[in-house]
């Protein structure tokens, strides 16, 4: 039977990544590493290591599942903008650890990467606005991408590949409603849709069945989790790898928030060569699109997690200290920038501009009135975009800040982002630890 997962399928196939390509997922692996890293030693990362520690057991999935929540604690991972995904933290976590269990080398880890990314934000193109509204894209699409990276490396042909899709489909899941009282449900996605997809090819490769048509189908993802879908995005031509498309996010909040805090960090630049302190701004306004309203409107965060999805915090921060890092979501800071006198200054309002260019371009504007003068700074493309990526220094600061976050010594650290990025395609996997019992390990 045909169906769009046989073309993806095809599509995958057909192409062979360059040296390139492999390159710039090695840049993507390291950043996912740190957020991994700095996941393990939040309260939610005590939670859940806890949880796994007592009743999850050490299996594979189990492992993929864990690693995966880590990875999206901290809200650093990275940032697909047409498909709204977060690709690393589903997909690294299936391929690292099934590579290592099957004993494969780097190269066929970056490879199959590729493939997750591609399967991942294919399906997230294609799930159409109104999906966004009621569901999580990480978790819905991601079961796709950990399924494809793991078909991968399973060597899975094209029946049995069609198979995994169909069952990871079916268990797509992932609601927005845990942002309406700050939960903690937003790590789980990530877990399921890495450990669910990894389940769905290990199945296929033992013979278990899947629907041909699980998104297009009658009954299938399109019909029951997408009003205005876009099923021919999973199938159209492109240049290169979705992977390249990719952002990496500088700052410790959901990327709504981002090109606003580009915009406040611009602005806190030029009112501070002006001799002007923050204290004396009179009124912020903010201009963005329709859907960072809706996700990151929140003028009084109460919590850690709440702060990191609300766009004054992001902007009242950026305006009084620059540039925010994870402490800064934190204790004491938190609570005075909570309760400060410029979060209640900071006016939203929708932008057809940034409207009508989302989700292609992300961006956002502040104009802030201070002193008897007016600033502006208008933002198209936040800093970690493809247009205005990071520096290989500026990726290497992000890691080693959130391995120090995380507890790892400077020198392991430094041994890690090494191999990443230097060791040879044909060196195996291991998988990284970062607690002092793995002192002796390979990589670190």
């Amino acid at each position: 039977m045909e169906s769009i997962t046989r073309e993806l399928y095809r599509i995958l196939h057909s192409r062979i990544p360059r040296v390139e390509d492999k390159n710039k997922a090695r840049t993507f692996a390291l950043d996912w590493l740190g957020c991994y890293g700095a996941g393990i030693r939040t309260e939610q990362g005590n939670i859940l290591k806890n949880w796994s520690s007592k009743w999850a057991g050490t299996n594979v999935e189990q492992q993929v599942f864990l690693m995966a929540a880590l990875s999206h604690i901290t809200e650093t991972d990275d940032l697909h903008r047409g498909s709204v995904t977060h690709p690393a933290c589903v997909v690294f976590p299936a391929a690292w650890h099934l590579c290592h269990r099957l004993k494969k080398p780097l190269g066929d880890f970056l490879t199959a990467s590729l493939h997750g990314y591609e399967a991942m934000c294919r399906i997230g193109e294609a799930v159409g606005p109104s999906h966004y509204k009621i569901f999580h894209n990480t978790a819905t699409a991601g079961v796709y991408g950990s399924a494809a990276a793991a078909s991968y490396l399973l060597n899975l042909d094209e029946g049995p590949f069609v198979w995994a899709m169909g069952n990871a489909g079916t268990q797509a899941a992932g609601l927005w409603q845990f942002n309406e009282d700050a939960t903690m449900s937003k790590h789980l996605h990530a877990g399921h849709a890495a450990a669910a997809g990894l389940k769905a090819a290990l199945l296929a490769a033992e013979g278990f069945t899947g629907p041909a048509q699980i998104l297009e189908g009658k009954k299938g993802f399109f019909a029951g989790l997408c009003p205005d879908p876009v099923p021919d995005a999973v199938t159209s031509p492109s240049e290169g790898w979705k992977l390249a498309e990719t952002s990496i996010k500088p700052y410790p909040s959901c990327r709504h928030t981002h090109p606003a805090i580009d915009a406040s960090l611009s602005i806190r630049e030029e009112i501070e060569s002006n001799g002007i302190e923050p204290n004396q701004i009179k009124s912020v306004e903010l201009r963005t699109y329709e859907t960072a309203l809706r996700v990151t409107d929140n003028p009084t965060p109460e919590s850690t997690y709440a702060a990191k999805f609300s766009l004054q915090y992001c902007v009242a921060l950026a305006l009084k200290h620059g540039f925010p890092g994870l402490h800064y979501f934190e204790g004491e800071l938190l609570k005075k920038t909570i309760n400060s006198a410029l979060i209640k200054k900071i006016n939203l309002s929708m932008n057809k501009k940034f409207d009508e260019a989302y989700p292609k371009h992300w961006g956002s504007g502040i104009t802030v009135q201070a002193a008897g003068r007016s600033f502006r700074s208008d933002v198209t493309a936040a800093k970690g975009d493809p247009e205005n990526p990071l520096s290989e220094e500026e990726l290497l600061q992000k890691f080693y800040g959130l391995m120090d976050y995380g507890g790892l010594e400077k020198e392991r650290a430094r041994r890690l982002a090494s191999w990443i990025l230097e060791a040879a395609e044909t060196e195996l996997v291991d998988a990284p630890e970062f607690n002092s019992s793995a002192r002796n390990k390979k990589l670190i």
